[in-house]
């Protein structure tokens, strides 16, 4: 081998001369030993904490007395509930039979007073949706929550809607058209 190693040009020595030397490098702990003993030393002095676990609650059974109670599956109940709820209700309902008017279509917040016209014993509100304008009296419907025109003066139109309140109850609400100038 070392007749081998004679036939070789200097590059050549020295490429095989680095070869052998990072081969041998490799050899090596490279520090690692001394992370060893560093990680053994915290692990002797950092013992972790663990917090002792609580006891578990005292489960107490429940005594199921269905027998004697009513069966919350039943038809009969739901039909017992809805005969209190019409027992204790007011009796206010809107009228579901009548034919709708043309303004009932609308909300209420989309309709405009634009003024007002009185004939004989009778007085109209011009309401305006849109570009359109509609007559109205007292006893008309307009809004989507079945009010009624209950008294219109040369500034406003009152109007009285009923509405269902969170429990289901049909409940009377006041609401106003104030009159809208233009200030073209």
């Amino acid at each position: 081998m070392i007749d081998v190693y004679k036939g070789l040009g200097r590059a050549a020595k020295l490429g095989v001369a680095v070869l052998v030397l990072a081969t041998l490098a490799g050899c090596g702990d490279s520090g690692v030993q001394e992370v060893k003993e560093w990680m053994a030393d915290v692990r002797l002095h950092n013992r972790p904490f663990i917090a002792p676990l609580k006891a578990p609650k005292k489960f107490i059974p429940f005594a199921y007395a269905g027998n004697s109670s009513i069966d919350p599956f039943d038809a009969n109940k739901l039909l017992t509930v809805l005969a209190k709820m019409q027992a204790n209700s007011n009796g206010l309902k809107p009228n579901m039979e009548r034919r709708r008017e043309a303004l009932e279509s609308y909300p209420l917040d989309t309709v405009k007073m634009v003024g007002t016209l009185q004939k004989v014993g009778l007085s109209y509100a011009l309401l305006q949706i849109d570009k359109t304008v509609f007559p109205i009296k007292v006893g008309n419907y307009v809004g989507q929550n079945f009010g009624m025109v209950t008294h219109i003066s040369e500034t406003e139109v009152s109007v009285k809607e009923i509405v269902q309140d969170a429990s289901g109850e049909w409940v009377e609400r006041e609401a106003k058209l104030e009159l809208q100038e233009n200030t073209k």
